[in-house]
């Protein structure tokens, strides 16, 4: 296989957001985006307790884009204006269609700050076609479980399919765009590689551990934790120098102008002044504290 040459490799340093401190690999002064992925948040892991939950984040809108939460560790709770509500778990994935409008919070539930314990995950903003961005809203939720799963032959990789193909395995998620989503565990001496078709951008990013990426780059915390890949290959391999967890994520690049203002990401900034005002005019839906 013919690996995609790297094009940048990037830090992911820790932000403040309100109250709380988070690493954000996407976006930074060195990589603006990976069309079509807008941001990416890697947050926790927080020491959740009555005496400390910083992380509740009361009903808030979005529009034009698809806000993505993959859960490692913990327990949430998902509200939104379409009346869906669910715990989401560690391993879960929650995968929210903003479309045209929604309003939704996440907090841990009561249960899990009442007994204590880790909260940590990934936000992942997906961005929209023009044609799509006015959609209806549509929210998404499957289990660690129902995921399938390729593994390599002495079972020290595991790759959860969450969107998209790999290997004729197929994800749970329904995607708007032609969009690969994999959350890759693989033990120390483990290796892989990961077919990537060469009309995607592709991006991995490194939430624990210490991996060497086609033989030539080293990704561990606290240093350089996300690759972003040439279109000029097939894919690429990883080899783990010890336990690890990684985040794979590619889709076709949408080349369409993007302008973001807070939870909105539209196409020009006349689209923005009508998301604040549809909000504003509870065309979004509403949803209680």
């Amino acid at each position: 296989m013919k690996l995609n040459t790297i094009n940048k490799v990037g830090r992911s340093d820790f932000v403040n957001m309100g109250p709380i401190q988070l690493r954000q690999p996407i976006p930074t002064q060195r990589i603006d985006n990976i069309d079509p992925f807008i941001l990416l948040h890697h947050y926790g892991p927080y020491d959740i307790s009555e005496q400390n939950n910083p992380f509740d984040f009361g009903p808030h809108p979005h529009r034009g884009f698809e806000p993505i939460t993959f859960l490692v560790e913990g327990e949430q709770l998902h509200r939104d204006s379409l009346g869906n509500e669910s715990v989401v778990k560690a391993g879960d994935v929650q995968w929210t269609t903003a479309g045209r409008g929604i309003i939704h919070s996440e907090a841990p539930t009561k249960e899990f700050v009442q007994k204590g314990g880790t909260l940590e995950g990934i936000q992942l903003w997906l961005n929209l076609p023009s044609e799509k961005k006015m959609m209806p809203a549509n929210y998404q939720h499957v289990k660690n479980e129902d995921f399938r799963v390729v593994s390599s032959e002495d079972n020290k990789v595991n790759i959860q399919i969450i969107a998209g193909e790999l290997e004729g395995v197929y994800g749970r998620i329904q995607t708007q765009t032609p969009v690969n989503a994999f959350m890759i565990d693989i033990k120390a001496g483990g290796t892989y590689s990961i077919k990537v078709p060469n009309s995607h951008q592709s991006t991995v990013y490194l939430l624990k551990g210490n991996v060497l990426i086609n033989d030539s780059e080293i990704l561990k915390l606290n240093n350089n934790q996300l690759i972003q890949f040439n279109q000029d290959g097939e894919g690429f391999s990883i080899e783990a120098n010890e336990t690890s967890k990684l985040l794979f994520i590619s889709g076709e690049p949408i080349n369409e102008p993007v302008k973001t203002y807070g939870p909105y990401v539209m196409n020009t900034q006349t689209e923005i002044m009508e998301a604040m005002r549809d909000y504003q005019m509870g065309k979004m839906g509403f949803l209680a504290p």
